[in-house]
């Protein structure tokens, strides 16, 4: 007999990270509260502006006023993807977490996949890309990236780099989450496959991108990526830092 999947009772948290995401932004939340709606009734969708220079955030604000379930979160400046990460982990209230990015390359309806695998033997359920939707240089990279990473980290999943994952928030009163950068997606997976939390993949779409343009995809940052990836892994495959002591967590706690 097979497991059930999270039953409606379970509240849910879904966030955005979002930088000049003022194209797509609006048609992420609503689809969203689409798709929480029909899998429970304790839901939240919350935006993290992350110090666009567009209009995303006078979008989200509005979004906020006309949706109850919806709020937003302002970073004065461009703080990082990995800071938006962490605002969004800090500020979910609901005991299990979903997040996507704001750039509409996954579609929020394909969160009851992820639901269905979210059983209790299961602690996060992480996306694969059916088929990458991406120039040809981006694909290749992406590739390279997921093999060098794998390989360095001993990381043992079919897409490292897929932002589309639904887990449970007690994740973090073990898995204390630092990087500010992209690389924050790396340094999760790891430190979560380190503590012996149970995932499982299932295949999403990946779609074109249609309004904006990716913040990754430059030399500069292809270099200070790679600068960050040696760094942590320093850190967490040589060092071991996380395996010393118990973490913080980057959760606050519940009143």
């Amino acid at each position: 007999m097979s497991a059930s999947p999270a039953p409606k009772s379970s509240g849910l948290s879904i966030f955005f990270p979002a930088l000049n995401d003022s194209g797509t932004i609006a048609s992420m939340v609503i689809r969203a509260v689409q798709a929480a709606s029909d899998l429970t009734p304790d839901y939240e969708v919350i935006v993290v502006n992350d110090g666009s220079a567009d209009a995303t955030a006078a979008i989200a604000d509005e979004l906020a006023r006309t949706y109850p379930h919806v709020r937003v979160v302002h970073h004065g400046h461009t703080r990082g993807y990995g800071a938006a990460l962490r605002t969004g982990f800090r500020s979910a209230t609901k005991d299990l977490v979903f997040y996507t990015d704001g750039d509409a390359q996954y579609d929020p309806a394909e969160l009851s996949v992820l639901w269905a695998g979210l059983t209790p033997e299961v602690d996060l359920v992480n996306g694969y890309k059916i088929s990458r939707s991406d120039p040809l240089h981006r694909i290749i990279i992406g590739r390279l990236y997921h093999h060098i990473v794998s390989a360095l980290f001993g990381l043992k999943m079919r897409d490292v780099d897929c932002d589309f994952r639904l887990m449970r928030r007690a994740i973090f009163e073990r898995v204390e989450l630092e990087k500010t950068s992209g690389v924050i997606c790396l340094e999760m997976m790891k430190k979560i496959q380190d503590a012996g939390f149970r995932f499982v993949e299932v295949p999403v779409h990946h779609y074109h991108r249609a309004f904006g343009k990716s913040q990754f995809f430059n030399f500069r940052r292809i270099f200070k990526t790679g600068v960050d990836v040696m760094r942590l892994w320093f850190a967490l495959v040589i060092r071991r830092q996380h395996r010393r002591a118990p973490a913080t967590s980057v959760v606050t706690p519940r009143p």
